[in-house]
């Protein structure tokens, strides 16, 4: 906090510095608490280059030592951000342990992060004591009838908004935490999705609402369709639409004309990006051991449960798995996370230990080999049992080995016979 830095360093804010300092993304947040309708989060594809997608999930332990291991080969980075592939605030505590660890580890780093303004508000506060110098929110529209087009849904908890009521949510959030970032003395930029006929005759009038604000640096980026999303057969805007519309809301605010569309594990510098060169860095980041099951990293645990009463599904068959977390010994049900589709092969394992990265251990009714060796890899424990779900819980959480064992589950059988002959393969 004490050590000056040089705020014109950020390649992403300053673009006459592209070519001189470089930024490395941290894929430490996989949770996301809004829908976009433009957003298609496959974790591994590592053929993609754009926001939302990485190669793989890390703690912030494993970030740390991630970005350690980049720096020895790319000391050109001044930039440590989070931009997923979720949302940081629907990670927070992952979101500011890493930022605590590396603002102590490199002190003359900036600290950078890129969120959809929902949850950061009431964070504000302390990622200003940290040190953050810069944030970036998305805002694609200031009117709420215009935005209820863009947003499939809006997450609090357990409690999903829709349609207008989110649209207007949102957007009160996004105005607030904006307003707060500002009077925290942290610089902030506007990325907006450019998206044809639902708001690019708008983004004008998204550039004015945020010069009142106080905003630093306006980015309009192209909608870029992603198959299996509601906006999939919108074409992408192209480049004299694109410099129109800029010219237009550089009358309000300066603009960002370098953006890239970086991945949630992107590095390097803009212009010679080298994410795939440090995957191999990234990758046996994530095999590092997390120091402790017990810690905030890992502090829930998953059920396969048909009708949420009962641990009574295999997991090959189950398609949403519950996530439970236990805080003063009361238990409470988080949310439900789907689970990768069938069919997909032994990947299909490698995807779920990714959305069970906060995850301690999963109870099931039943799992084939190759699964429980790859979630055991990962760090998720695996339990086989029958009963109620707070009976297994309780046992789970308290490593009571008695009462797991009283639950264990008789051998189930299976329809899908190679899967549970530990092939990996995945119900079909």
């Amino acid at each position: 906090m004490n050590t000056p830095r040089d705020l014109s360093k950020h390649p992403c804010f300053n673009g006459e510095v592209k070519g001189q300092f470089g930024r490395i993304h941290l894929p430490v947040a996989p949770k996301c608490n809004i829908k976009c309708n433009y957003c298609n989060r496959k974790f591994d594809c590592v053929n993609e280059s754009r926001p939302g997608v990485t190669s793989s999930i890390l703690s912030p332990s494993q970030a740390l030592s991630y970005v350690e291991k980049v720096l020895e080969k790319e000391p050109r980075i001044t930039v440590v951000g989070i931009a997923g592939p979720g949302d940081p605030f629907a990670n927070p505590e992952e979101t500011l342990q890493t930022m605590r660890l590396i603002r102590k580890r490199f002190p003359d780093l900036l600290l950078c992060l890129s969120s959809n303004g929902f949850a950061i508000a009431k964070h504000i506060d302390e990622i200003a004591q940290i040190g953050v110098s810069h944030v970036t929110i998305t805002v694609n529209a200031v009117n709420p009838e215009i935005s209820q087009k863009i947003y499939g849904w809006v997450s609090e908890g357990k409690v999903i908004h829709k349609g207008l009521q989110a649209a207007k949510l949102l957007l009160a959030r996004q105005l607030d935490a904006i307003v707060k970032l500002k009077a925290a003395g942290i610089t902030v930029k506007i990325n907006t999705i450019v998206v044809p006929g639902i708001n690019d005759h708008h983004v004008v009038e998204v550039a004015q609402k945020m010069k009142s604000l106080g905003v630093d640096l306006l980015n309009c980026m192209a909608l870029l369709p992603n198959v299996d999303t509601p906006f999939e057969a919108i074409l992408e805007p192209d480049k004299t639409q694109m410099d129109a519309l800029r010219k237009e809301a550089e009358k309000y605010l300066p603009q960002m004309r370098h953006c890239t569309r970086c991945r949630a594990d992107a590095v390097g510098l803009l212009g010679q990006d080298r994410t795939d060169e440090m995957r191999t860095c990234l990758s046996d980041a994530a095999k590092l051991p997390v120091p402790s099951k017990k810690t905030s990293g890992r502090p829930y645990i998953a059920v396969a449960t048909l009708e949420g009463i009962l641990i009574n599904q295999h997991l090959g068959e189950a398609e949403t798995v519950q996530i439970w977390s236990r805080d003063n010994n009361v238990l409470k049900l988080i949310e439900e996370r789907e689970t990768p589709k069938r069919g997909c092969g032994p990947t299909r394992w490698l995807h779920l230990a990714r959305i069970l990265v906060d995850c301690s251990a999963i109870l099931v009714s039943g799992i084939g080999a190759t699964p429980q060796k790859v979630l055991a890899k990962y760090g998720v424990q695996t339990y086989v049992m029958n009963g109620f779900i707070e009976m297994g819980l309780e046992a789970a959480f308290n490593n009571n080995t008695a009462g797991l064992t009283a639950m264990k589950a008789r051998e189930v059988s299976c329809t899908s016979k190679t899967e549970c002959a530990g092939s990996g393969g995945g119900c079909s």
